[in-house]
């Protein structure tokens, strides 16, 4: 949090006090920023400035990552980027993780040369990591463009991007795709909708089951009538307990999928030349947003470069990457009225019905999840 600057009358007060303690020096100039090392900085400048940062993480010449798929959010393009531009090898484990085995592996992993550097995390579970101590505090040098629900107060994480739950559909298979909520109960879809990993450790999952329960009556305040969604979902046959990645969309088994708009359009892509024919809406009785959080581990064994990839990925060129893999930049409304924004890659995105969005709080969503966490294994597996 930015400290508000000093009023003339209190620079003043300093002023004589300094004086009358005898002290040289006095005025309303800030004090210079104390340089320490890349593993406790708290910014590119108490690293010594990003030329010293960038020359530090060139020394590591390594940065580990994990969970992080390709084609989510075009971290494929953002890791080859970050690759070329700085000479630093990226080194990526478990890319089908989730964002509970992140935290996990740090845990696991402290102390140890393979640990995870950096973590992207749904908001409730860098919210989790932080509460625990396990993250290194932070801020980029957009910090103050970006909004203040996007971003941990202390510094410890900040969202680079997000989506809108959305419904994709294999329109060759299902003749009349659903649009809402409400539709995949209709005994047309039996066997085929999909949700994208568990809620119980996965954000887009989590994210489905939200706005389930805002299509069904609830509230930020009230997600169990989202598992009670799912639950009748299973009861008359329609859930499908398949992974909804292109290859199993491509083989017909999951002809419907719930998830992030971002990872349903980019089927559309994937899928070309398969005989798949992807339609991608967001539900209009569940519209649900949320952004994905970028933090470093406390004991990163790699600390300048975890903290120049997070420079590289809250730059004008990160966030435009994002729309490369039709994810929503966290600064897009900065970068549309500054003109950064790259408007032709913006203009693919899927209208949302509603007005801007909202967001729950962070203990609303600290809530949520462990509701889901009581409640989910007995409604579905029960």
């Amino acid at each position: 949090m930015v400290e508000a600057p000093r009023t003339r009358t209190a620079a003043l007060i300093a002023c004589l006090c300094a004086v009358a303690l005898g002290l040289s020096a006095c005025g309303e100039k800030d004090e210079p920023v104390r340089v320490v090392p890349p593993a406790v900085a708290g910014s590119a400048a108490e690293a010594g400035g990003m030329d010293a940062l960038i020359k530090e993480a060139k020394k590591e010449g390594t940065l580990h990552t994990t969970t992080l798929l390709r084609n989510w959010a075009n971290y494929g393009g953002l890791m080859d980027g970050f690759e070329k531009k700085y000479g630093i090898k990226v080194v990526n484990s478990n890319p089908f993780g989730s964002s509970q085995q992140e935290i996990d592996d740090i845990k696991r992993n402290r102390g140890k040369t393979n640990a995870p550097d950096v973590l992207d995390l749904g908001d409730v579970f860098a919210q989790a990591a932080a509460r625990q101590g396990l993250l290194a505090p932070y801020r980029v040098a957009d910090w103050d463009r970006i909004p203040v629900n996007q971003k941990d107060s202390g510094g410890a994480w900040f969202n680079s991007y997000g989506g809108y739950v959305s419904i994709g559909c294999d329109n060759n298979r299902v003749p009349v795709c659903p649009v809402s909520f409400a539709d995949l109960l209709k005994p047309e879809y039996r066997g085929m909708v999909a949700l994208n990993g568990n809620p119980t450790t996965a954000g887009s999952a989590f994210a489905g089951v939200y706005a389930a329960a805002l299509a069904n009556g609830g509230s930020f305040d009230t997600i169990q009538p989202g598992i009670d969604f799912f639950a009748k979902l299973d009861d008359v046959g329609n859930y499908n307990r398949g992974n909804p990645n292109p290859e199993a969309i491509a083989r017909g088994e999951t002809p419907i999928s719930i998830e992030w708009d971002f990872l349903n359009l980019r089927h559309i892509d994937e899928l070309r030349g398969t005989g798949v024919r992807w339609k991608v809406s967001i539900p209009f009785d569940g519209s649900f947003s949320q952004y994905y959080a970028q933090a470093i581990n406390k004991y990163a064994p790699h600390p300048a470069a975890a903290r120049l990839w997070q420079e590289y990925l809250a730059s004008t060129h990160g966030q435009n990457l994002r729309l490369t893999g039709y994810a929503r930049p966290v600064l897009m409304d900065v970068m549309a009225k500054d003109g950064t924004l790259d408007k032709g890659k913006a203009s693919r995105l899927p209208t949302v019905e509603g007005g801007p969005p909202t967001f729950p709080s962070d203990a609303q969503l600290t809530q949520a999840l462990r509701v889901v966490r009581e409640n989910w294994d007995a409604a579905i597996n029960g």
